[in-house]
């Protein structure tokens, strides 16, 4: 099954393998070979055993590997949409009864018309969206995008509802367009959570994955292959890889199979039965890369594209069409004007709220701290903020009054590696500060220096002048927002992680920080908190 040449390009129609003057690195195909513009089945012709799988046909012994795949998805992707379908039909059904039988009618008539209108919300409400695709299993363990399509379907039925009534002249209550729609989506966002946290259970297991390749240049296919690998509840089960045929043995990926050349791709397709073909980097050209999305129509494998952009995600890139072309373009973090807005209120307004919760608990540990060792409650210190303005940053001391002259003797005992300082038994920490330091009670004053402005709830984490000025190039951009009380690496591992891992975690924020990915860090640092995972 031929697509194009891994140069030149084959024609459509050429029912060829590559070259025979180039090494073919295919493993034997499971079935005929064919060309992707063929309209023949893929049928294998081998014995098996009658009546496995709907895709077979006993009397022969053959049966069709795409039928098979669609098969092997629906095991995990039926169930979890008819959990999904389920459970958002309920809520919103409930609320709306809900709020019926609040109004307390006493009318039978009327309650029986507000049944029939809640029945119909729910279906509307399902309808919203499946339109938005938020049953789609592809698309599903992601909270940013599930949490983006509920809240359009919100948008959607609100202004479905408001053009409904006043088409057809009817009199909704308040109370359904203003209470109830915002409650359904919140509940179901909820929901939602609950299903995806089932779903990376699963995921953890080695269950409910996509069988993937991912194509390219190794290198390129290394980097790929090495992030998916880190975060297994994406669903990506890499199998294999399909390369250039130019390139020779000692470029190929570790451990990692290489199914064929890029010419081979959709006949590895069917051959390991693909769920999704990733091509990593710039390795194709345009022409290859559309004849490939053609030729994975008939497979029902999905097309994903992993541009070479590193790091960079989410809102700041936009596909726009120029001169038939497809222009991925990558915005500046500072031109989202009114992102930047938000991001400031949030901050002031949850902040001061946090702030004025916090002081309780601030002033027991302070006193707990005055009673426990000599020296004072709080410890002021310079750290380095937004664009290397020093400031004046505040803790509860959890270490003895002169911690800071005895840093040099402890300087070597360091756990983590590179510029940042931790050690899971630092003789300094008193011992009301190590348990302020396990549920980081400790920082809670900085709450004062968010309210102030000088940080931000999330960002990355200020460094003192001596870490700043150790600083090359690349690590300044961590100080191109301002610094945070919590941040993207501080929930993805805390002091566990590697001085590199925590630098590249805060580049990433840095470069895709968003009021939504905020809230999400923020809700990521109360679990992380409770857990005391990498503190100390």
């Amino acid at each position: 099954m031929t697509t194009y040449d891994d140069s030149l390009g084959v024609d459509a129609d050429d029912d060829v393998t590559p070259s025979s003057t180039v090494a073919d690195r295919r493993s034997p195909a499971s079935t005929d070979r064919v060309s992707w513009a063929s309209k023949q089945p893929f049928i294998v012709r081998q014995p098996t055993r009658p009546g496995e799988g709907e895709g077979e046909s006993p009397a022969s012994g053959e049966f069709n590997p795409v039928a098979r795949a669609a098969d092997r998805r629906q095991l995990w992707a039926g169930p979890w949409r008819r959990r999904a379908f389920t459970g958002d039909f309920v809520i919103a059904f409930v609320s709306f009864l809900l709020m019926t039988l609040l109004s307390r009618q006493d009318s039978i008539a009327e309650f029986a018309g507000y049944v029939a209108l809640s029945l119909v919300a729910a279906i509307s409400w399902c309808a919203a969206l499946g339109l938005l695709r938020a049953y789609d299993s592809r698309r599903t363990g992601e909270g940013p995008d599930e949490f983006n399509m509920i809240g359009r379907a919100a948008v959607l039925v609100l202004v479905t509802m408001a053009l409904s009534s006043y088409s057809l002249g009817l009199l909704l209550p308040r109370r359904f367009v203003l209470v109830v729609v915002p409650m359904v989506a919140l509940f179901t966002a909820i929901y939602r959570y609950v299903l995806r946290l089932q779903l990376h259970r699963q995921r953890d297991r080695g269950q409910a994955l996509m069988r993937t390749i991912v194509v390219g240049h190794p290198s390129a296919v290394d980097d790929v292959v090495r992030d998916l690998s880190s975060v297994p509840y994406h669903g990506y089960q890499v199998i294999g890889t399909c390369v250039p045929t130019m390139l020779s043995d000692r470029d190929l990926i570790g451990d990692l199979s290489v199914l064929g050349s890029l010419s081979d791709i959709p006949q590895a397709v069917i051959d390991h039965q693909v769920d999704v073909v990733i091509v990593a980097g710039s390795g194709m050209s345009s022409a290859s890369l559309r004849r490939l999305s053609w030729a994975l129509e008939r497979t029902g494998a999905e097309l994903v594209v992993a541009p070479g952009l590193v790091e960079v995600a989410g809102p700041r890139l936009h596909v726009r069409p120029a001169a038939g072309l497809s222009l991925l373009h990558v915005e500046s973090p500072d031109s989202r004007q009114g992102q930047m807005l938000a991001k400031a209120a949030l901050d002031r307004t949850l902040g001061t709220a946090l702030f004025l919760a916090a002081l309780p608990v601030i002033a027991v540990s302070a006193l707990l701290v005055r009673l426990s060792s000599r020296g004072p409650a709080f410890f002021p210190q310079e750290r380095i903020g937004q664009d290397g303005r020093p400031f004046r940053l505040w803790k509860l001391r959890s270490m003895v009054v002169d911690a800071e002259d005895r840093r040099h003797e402890v300087l070597d005992s360091s756990d983590r590696d590179g510029l940042m300082f931790k050690m899971r038994q630092d003789p300094r920490v008193t011992t009301v500060g190590r348990f302020l330091r396990r549920y980081s009670l400790d920082e809670l004053p900085q709450l004062w220096n968010v309210v102030r402005g000088d940080m931000s709830l999330v960002g990355p984490r200020p460094p003192l002048r001596v870490e700043y000025d150790a600083y090359h190039d690349a690590v300044h951009r961590r100080l191109r927002v301002k610094p945070g009380l919590t941040g993207l690496w501080q929930v993805s591992g805390r002091a566990d992680l590697s001085w590199e891992e925590s630098v590249r975690l805060d580049l990433r924020y840095v470069d895709n920080w968003s009021v939504a990915f905020d809230l999400q860090i923020l809700w990521k640092t109360a679990r992380a908190v409770v857990r005391g995972s990498g503190a100390y």
